[in-house]
This record gives structure tokens, C-alpha cells and sequence, in this order.
């Protein structure tokens, strides 16, 4: 009983975070992308490619760390009886919200988490995207306080609230069936990046074992980026913010101690330097999370207690990263997709209206 109630607390929280912070950053110095330890978003567009739903060379492989958020959840929600199957809170709204949340962090190139491991890590340009999830997150709570709702979840057969972490224990056994093979960009049914963000992971077990790790931790404390920056602005209520800064003050020291920190605009990792639209698309991706109920990370733990409207927003990423690849959506080093811009202000206005159209209304 007493650790199930440490986690309620704000030194279980600032735990959760240390933790985060500090493995996020050693996965990047055992092989991950640089300031990329952890990305849910790139991670998903990832899997997206493994799977063949893009063609993007450079960004395909199944990531251990996704799969091991969800099992790593439901376990945790198993062992303390929280895995309470549920659904039905308007699945094909937060479906969009999740292809749109997926496209507004791909022109940013980067989760929440992303961008604050990208700050720690020294880039200047994560500034930008933190303010415009800031930003996007508060446009969501004054919709919020303005009625928004997508409905009750009822609650739902086990089975139902299996199938996600089913999904991705799938995924795992296909990485294990058909690894890559020296020199191909394809073995079996995967597919697999030869160069790019996609050639650079940690060891299978080493990634996955985090991951699981991070997936029971975050399940216990609720952890969340976008709950973060919401139930401060909300409620002036600082419990989850204390979590997100223990993440990024952990990463920094650890970048520091192992030589992972350069500060600056130009020549970062895995970023562009169109200071706009880092700020516009982490906007669309703050509000998509604020709508949708979680930041990206976060719906895969939810995921992992049996929420089915979670899960079909992490299926709404998956797809909208193959749409964001295959249409020209998502950013480079170079900068901004062919129709990045489009994307992001279509998705505005679509996130916009879902924001004023599902509001209810008090009766007077």
C-alpha cells in the first residue's frame, strides 16, 4: 500500500521524471537518435514505416520502447486491479485527433517528450515548439472550461482492452521473427532503415526493458506532458509540472556528464531551424493532445489499462505518420514538407471545430 500511494506523491512524480530523464538520455548515448532517447511520436512514425505504411527510408523500425510502455502498463494496472476495460468517447474523433496530434509533432519533429529532451540536450529551437505546445494546450483548456467533452466511456468487455497491448506484443513478435538482415532494408513482412534516425537504436533487450520500465513507472504516477501544462493552467496545480521538469533537468545533467550537450540553433540533431512553424505545428499537436485527453505518451498507458478510446488514438498516430510521410507532411533537417503548412492549418481549423462543435451545453 505504501508504494501504491508513493507515486501519488510529489517525490514519486519528480521520481518518475528523474527516471525518464535519465534513461531517455543514456538510450540516445546506447544508440538511439541524437536528443531523440525517447520519442513517442518519431517512435510511432517509426513502427509506421517498419510496417510499410510509409516508404520513408530513413525512419523505419520497430521500436521496443512503444511496446514497452503498454506491457509495462498493464502490468502495473494488473497487479494494483486498474485494468478496467473501457470505450465509446467518440472513437472517430479521437482518431482524427490523433492523425492531426501526428502531423503537428512531425513538422515540429517531436513529441512533448521530444521537445523537452531536445531543450536538455541544448537545442535553442525545442524553445519554440515547447511555447507552442504551451500555446495549443491552452486554446484546449479554454475549450474546457467552455464544456468540452467527447462523451462517457462505458465500460466493455476484457477482451476489448487487451486488444492494443495485444497489437503490440504482435509487433515484438515480428521483430523477433524477422530481424534485420546485414545490408537489406527488408527482411520477412519489416522493413528497416540502412541510414537515417531509423538505422540508430539501443540493443532490442536493453530498449525494451526501459521501456517497460518507464510503462509501469508513468501507469503508477500518471505522468503526463500535456496533464502537465493543463492542470497548471486549469487549477494552478503544480503536481505533474514538478514531473515534466524533473525530466528535463535529469536529461541535462546527463547530457552533460556523458557529452551529449551542445547548445544552439544550427546543426541539431534531427531539427529544422523555421522557427514559425516549430512553434505552429507543436500548437496543433498541444491542442490535439488537450482535446484528445493526454499527451502522446500517455495514451499508450491509458492504452495499457484497457481504455479503448486511448488506443484508437494511438492508432490515429500510427496512421497519421504514414500520412504525413506519404503526402509530403512532415519536416526534415532541410526544413518544412512540400505541404507541411497546408497540413498544419487544416488541422487547426479541424481541431478548432471539434473544440466548438462537442461543447455541452448547460440547460437553464
Amino acid at each position: 500500500m505504501k508504494l501504491k500511494n508513493f507515486f501519488a506523491t510529489r517525490w514519486g512524480i519528480v521520481g518518475v521524471g528523474l527516471f525518464i530523464g535519465v534513461f531517455a538520455s543514456l538510450l540516445q548515448k546506447l544508440g538511439n537518435p541524437g536528443n531523440m532517447g525517447i520519442c513517442v511520436a518519431c517512435f510511432e512514425r517509426d513502427i509506421a514505416g517498419a510496417l510499410g505504411l510509409h516508404r520513408a527510408g530513413v525512419v523505419q523500425y520497430i521500436r521496443p520502447e512503444i511496446i514497452g510502455f503498454v506491457i509495462g502498463a498493464l502490468i502495473a494496472a494488473y497487479l494494483f486491479k486498474e485494468f478496467r476495460p473501457r470505450l465509446g468517447s467518440a472513437p472517430i474523433v479521437r482518431f482524427v485527433l490523433g492523425v492531426f496530434a501526428m502531423i503537428g509533432a512531425l513538422v515540429f519533429l517531436g513529441c512533448p517528450w521530444r521537445a523537452a529532451l531536445r531543450l536538455a540536450g541544448g537545442d535553442g529551437n525545442a524553445i519554440l515548439g515547447l511555447l507552442g505546445l504551451i500555446f495549443g494546450i491552452w486554446i484546449g483548456t479554454l475549450f474546457l472550461k467552455r464544456g468540452y467533452n467527447l462523451g462517457r466511456t462505458q465500460s466493455t468487455h476484457t477482451a476489448a482492452g487487451w486488444v492494443l497491448p495485444l497489437i503490440m506484443l504482435g509487433f515484438l513478435a515480428l521483430l523477433i521473427a524477422f530481424p534485420q538482415i546485414e545490408g537489406q532494408d527488408k527482411s520477412g513482412v519489416l522493413f528497416y532503415s540502412l541510414k537515417g534516425p531509423g538505422s540508430m537504436h539501443a540493443a532490442l533487450a536493453v530498449s525494451l526493458v526501459i521501456g517497460l520500465v518507464i510503462g509501469f513507472l508513468a501507469q503508477r504516477s500518471r505522468f503526463c506532458t500535456m496533464g502537465a501544462i493543463r492542470d497548471f493552467v486549469l487549477f494552478h496545480q503544480t503536481h505533474l509540472l514538478f514531473g515534466f521538469v524533473a525530466l528535463i533537468v535529469a536529461a541535462f545533467v546527463t547530457n552533460v556528464i556523458v557529452g551529449q550537450f551542445h547548445p544552439g540553433f544550427e546543426g541539431q540533431a534531427v531539427a529544422h531551424t523555421m522557427h514559425f512553424w516549430n512553434f505552429a505545428g507543436m500548437t496543433l499537436a498541444g491542442l490535439a493532445f488537450a482535446l484528445a485527453g493526454g499527451c502522446p505518451g500517455r495514451q499508450l498507458f491509458l492504452s495499457g489499462e484497457g481504455d479503448g478510446d486511448a488506443a484508437v488514438f494511438v492508432l490515429g498516430m500510427i496512421v497519421g505518420a504514414g500520412f504525413a510521410h506519404n503526402f509530403g507532411l512532415a519536416s526534415s533537417p532541410k526544413g518544412v514538407g512540400p505541404y507541411g503548412i497546408e497540413a498544419v492549418v487544416i488541422g487547426l481549423v479541424v481541431c478548432l471545430l471539434i473544440g466548438f462543435t462537442m461543447r455541452k451545453r448547460s440547460r437553464t
